[in-house]
């Protein structure tokens, strides 16, 4: 294996030169200058010096002029210039041309000049040359080098090729945290949560200590599972342990606790982080938009502004967002207003689906129909068309519904939600005969409604429903109880709200399909095997649906627990027969 090699450098006042001038370019000039008559202009211990603080000054240009200068070039310049490179995103792509030039130059590369050129390909996202720069691992002789191995890993993650990752990573005979983590990683910023959280579960298995950046990404990975225990586990051992909740780590602290439903837990350690950011402000923001505490939201995106941070544009989604799902409308109206006129920023398509929402739930569906028209008359993007549509359809505008459905389907005609919801509308309106024309062109586009399914995590292991699943060992017992919920429901006044399902169904087969909606199968899962004061938390990749919602208010009575839904939009905190939404979703 070659390792690191060191030049020596000439004994030249021109060497102290260069580290009193540092990254900064005047002088650097000055120096270079210096260099050239003193007689060293040729040598290639001051040059890749020079290199490197001419590339870490952020000049580029310079970088390369200088190296057009240095008669052949060696390995150990190459590996710096394309190491310093690769430490700027700014630069990586000139990391891979130095790399090239390298190639070209028949200069041998070494370990170092692997990891810093695959980690510019993870950065540059380059997959298809970070693949001929792992075939030229292998013809080096580098292919079991555990840190070329481990930015390998790192690069395929960030690629999304996780097969070829996780082979890379099983073939690590010494695996550092630094593999670990890119391998957790690329499993959750991929969407496979579970599969990060297990490979975090063998790690802990084999001894290996996490860091912040394991507990960063498993973090992640909790909030989309809403897997509640594993998180509290995490948050006490980074306390146990005395890690320091920096800016990221606390961050991410807080969206698990605001994505598991408890909002106060994320204050808890919004308050205790030393250092805040703009994201970390925006998180807790969120966290409390999105649980129903709409109000608090407002008042903390004030007092941040007191203590002199700048909101961004994903501080207004959430505020305003927070704005919509609480009903206030005025304060919205505000915020939305001062993003061009106070804070001079360009309200972009997140913001517009937000006022729109919000007016939109509020009953306003003239002012927020005029206000797409007025303010985005040239084709609004569909998901400002989807806010307005869902407006129409709660308000049972059916008229408006329709003109807004024609124009999101010329938009996005091969999106199935769109057909769905168009057909509920034409249900809920009487009007069968354009329901089975909707249904009639989804068939004919082969169009198939998104699966819903909801997760319950119990003793730190997530279980997954979907409608009318009976892949559990222990259905026929689930199946059961929930048909005794359900009986108990009844009794107590709940009648089912069967518009929530297909309209060509028969009221009898109707309720038969409400009553194993995924929600439902995953709360008497819980309840059945949490014992009592347990909160119940469930995660549903789609919107809840009315029948659910109401359901679930009664079961929460039957129970007397709180149950905690976070569905596609929000959450819902349902205690006592009620919710924190109070039906205002």
């Amino acid at each position: 294996m070659e390792t690191k090699q060191t030049p020596k450098l000439p004994h030249s006042p021109a060497y102290n030169f260069l580290l009193q001038a540092g990254p900064r370019l005047y002088l650097l000039h000055q120096v270079h200058a210096h260099i050239i008559v003193s007689g060293y202009g040729r040598s290639r211990s001051l040059l890749t010096k020079l290199l490197n603080l001419a590339c870490a000054a952020g000049s580029i240009s310079y970088t390369r002029q200088i190296f057009l200068t240095v008669p052949n070039p060696d390995s150990f310049l190459f590996t710096s210039l394309i190491k310093s490179t690769s430490k700027s995103h700014n630069f990586s792509i000139y990391s891979l041309y130095f790399y090239s030039r390298m190639v070209l130059s028949n200069v041998l590369p070494s370990n170092y000049t692997f990891t810093s050129v695959i980690k510019s390909c993870a950065d540059l996202l380059a997959l298809k040359h970070g693949r001929v720069i792992h075939g030229n691992v292998l013809v080096h002789g580098f292919g079991l080098d555990v840190y070329v191995q481990a930015a390998l890993v790192a690069l395929y993650g960030k690629c999304g090729d996780l097969i070829n990752a996780r082979k890379v990573f099983d073939k690590i005979r010494d695996r550092s945290i630094v593999a670990w983590n890119s391998m957790i990683s690329g499993y959750e910023q991929n969407g496979f949560a579970v599969e990060a959280i297990g490979l975090f579960d063998r790690m802990k298995e084999m001894g290996v200590e996490p860091d912040s950046a394991t507990f960063v990404s498993v973090l992640s990975a909790c909030a989309h599972l809403g897997a509640f225990s594993l998180g509290c586990w995490v948050h006490e051992y980074i306390v146990g342990n005395g890690l320091y909740l920096n800016v990221v780590l606390g961050t991410s602290l807080i969206n698990m606790y605001k994505r598991c439903g408890n909002v106060s837990k994320a204050r808890e350690v919004f308050d205790s982080m030393k250092e805040r950011n703009v994201v970390a402000w925006t998180a807790m923001i969120s966290g409390y938009g999105t649980n129903g505490h709409g109000s608090q939201a407002v008042e903390l995106f004030y007092e941040m502004r007191r203590n002199g941070l700048f909101p961004n544009s994903i501080t207004f989604v959430a505020v305003l967002s927070a704005c919509a799902h609480a009903g206030l409308v005025n304060e919205g109206r505000r915020l939305f207003a001062s993003i061009r006129e106070e804070y001079r920023l360009v309200p972009g398509v997140e913001h517009h689906v937000c006022l729109v929402d919000m007016l939109g739930r509020a009953g306003l569906l003239e002012e927020a129909y005029n206000f797409i028209k007025e303010e985005i008359p040239e084709n609004p993007a569909p998901a400002i068309l989807t806010a307005m549509l869902g407006a129409c359809k709660m308000h049972k505008n059916f008229d408006l519904g329709a003109q807004v459905a024609g124009h999101l389907l010329a938009a996005e005609p091969e999106n199935p939600a769109h057909y769905v919801i168009l057909s509920n509308i034409y249900a809920l309106a009487g009007r069968m005969d354009q329901v089975e024309i909707v249904r009639n062109n989804m068939i004919r586009k082969r169009l198939r409604k998104q699966v819903g399914y909801s997760t319950i995590e119990v003793d730190q292991k997530t279980y997954l429903f979907s409608m009318g699943d009976k892949s559990h060992s222990e259905t026929n017992e689930i199946y059961n109880y929930l048909d005794e919920l359900m009986w108990k429901c009844r009794e107590a006044g709940y009648v089912p709200v069967s518009d929530s399902v297909m309209h060509e169904l028969e009221e009898e087969e109707r309720e038969f399909a409400l009553r194993y909606h995924s929600e439902k199968l995953a709360i008497a899962f819980g309840l059945l095997k949490t014992s009592h004061g347990t909160h119940i938390r469930i995660v549903k990749n789609l919107r809840m649906c009315e029948d659910c919602h109401s359901a679930i208010k009664f079961i929460s009575v039957i129970s007397n627990r709180e149950i905690i839904v976070r569905d596609k939009l929000r959450f819902h905190h349902f205690k006592a027969g009620s919710c924190s939404c109070l039906d205002y979703w």
